[in-house]
């Protein structure tokens, strides 16, 4: 006779097949239908553009979560293949979850932000001060791009004297953050620049992602020489473009911000040299109206010596006159400062004032006597009160304390058994005794 299976039977058996025949596998999918109860357990499903599998992920795992899943997240789980037996569903039980795609580099972008701000690397004190006219402009980027065109162009279209030293690196890539650092290096280490341009054209946030590499955003930090980050379009923002000592919305932009405009500075120079030719002139005709107005009020020195005695006779009377006045005015201060002084001393209220004093104090110390009688006798009352209600003191009319083994009083012959043993306690010591016969009273 063939078995007849029982669902519950049947549902364990395939969860256990399940569980042994696939390993812990990893699977990548959009969630829906995500809900987390107050248990902290997590039930969502995971899906893509044909077919969707339901999955759970318990507290103990989803607590070290360094993201908020919902729906709509792209995700990679670790899951163990499994079977709900109450329901007979399939599903996922996820240990390990990440984001995916944009999401994980936008989430690594984002954790690395925060930390080199903490650390202080976008500081503005930090920042260094572009050159008004460098002598030399580097260029960190790609030799074949659409970004060194664009540079080239607008340099030579500002101010072609300036030389341009190209440092060629990757842009795109798993090298090409390190291409980057490398120039970066051999730029400071050079001497030859006085300012460098890093960057690349526009992209994904996949393809820009060798300027959010940690090591590189050191090494701008770390340069000597001040770095203009020209990395993607006007909307793209980049680990570097924080750490730079000033970011360029477009490598035209850098371009712009790194050279002065040969035209404006000619018309400055010009306008310069007006103006100097100007302010001479005017310190010329400056300086010859002041000679001319001394030669008019130039005066015999014998002339002004006379003078210049006059007025410090004149000077010196009116000093003794201020000192005469300046000394009986405050004279006469101190005088009125003495009389009120007699009249305000404390010496004719100090008498008073120490008799009071002399006063209280007798009189606090027969209140601090009377007060300790009446503790003295209260606390003798309370000791006689206490001794006569004291459990020794009833023991010395010869009454007596019995306890069992177990240091419980006993107040009933049904509380003991024949050969137990009992502790007498009377007034002067204690006797061991053993129960040899009990007789209950009856009860009336």
């Amino acid at each position: 006779m063939e078995q007849t299976w029982t669902i519950s039977q049947l549902n364990q058996s395939i969860k256990k097949w399940l569980e042994a025949e696939f390993p812990k596998i990893w699977i990548e999918g959009e969630i829906s239908n995500f809900k987390k109860y107050p248990s902290g357990h997590m039930y969502f499903s995971l899906k893509d553009e044909k077919a969707q599998a339901s999955c759970v992920m318990f507290a103990g795992f989803n607590r070290y979560l360094k993201f908020t899943p919902k729906n709509g997240s792209h995700i990679k789980i670790k899951a163990k293949v499994s079977l709900y037996p109450e329901r007979g569903q399939f599903q996922l039980i996820a240990e390990y979850m990440e984001e995916s795609g944009d999401g994980a580099l936008q989430r690594a972008f984002e954790l690395l932000k925060n930390k080199l701000q903490l650390e202080g690397l976008f500081e503005p004190k930090y920042k260094k001060k572009l050159p008004a006219l460098p002598t030399c402009i580097g260029i960190i980027t790609s030799p074949k791009g659409a970004a060194i065109r664009d540079i080239l162009t607008t340099l030579k279209r500002r101010f072609p004297s300036i030389p341009i030293i190209i440092y060629p690196a990757l842009v795109q890539g798993k090298e090409a953050a390190a291409q980057i650092q490398r120039a970066i290096i051999t730029a400071n280490q050079d001497q030859k620049c006085d300012v460098l341009i890093v960057g690349r054209g526009g992209g994904s946030l996949e393809d820009l992602q060798a300027f959010n590499d940690e090591s590189l955003a050191r090494t701008i930090f770390d340069s000597l020489l001040p770095i203009v980050s020209a990395v993607g379009h006007e909307v793209d923002f980049t680990i570097a473009d924080f750490v730079a000592d000033i970011r360029a919305a477009t490598p035209t932009a850098a371009a712009e911000l790194v050279s002065p405009s040969q035209k404006n500075l000619h018309k400055i120079i010009f306008q310069q040299r007006t103006n100097l030719h100007t302010a001479i002139m005017d310190i010329i005709n400056q300086y010859q109206q002041t000679i001319t107005w001394l030669r008019k009020s130039l005066k015999d020195p014998r002339q002004q010596l006379l003078d210049r005695a006059q007025t410090i006779d004149t000077l010196n009377h009116r000093l003794l006159f201020a000192m005469k006045h300046h000394h009986k005015y405050q004279y006469n201060y101190l005088v009125q400062l003495h009389h009120q002084l007699l009249r305000y001393t404390p010496i004719n209220q100090i008498k008073p004032l120490t008799q009071r004093i002399t006063f209280y104090q007798q009189q606090l110390i027969k209140i601090i006597h009377l007060t300790l009688e009446q503790k003295k006798q209260k606390l003798k009352h309370q000791v006689q009160l206490l001794d006569t209600l004291s459990p020794l003191q009833t023991l010395t009319r010869g009454y007596a304390i019995i306890k069992n083994k177990n240091n419980h009083l006993v107040t009933d012959v049904n509380d003991v058994k024949l050969e137990d043993n009992l502790t007498i306690q009377l007034s002067k010591g204690e006797i061991e005794a053993q129960v040899i016969n009990i007789n209950p009273k009856e009860k009336k």
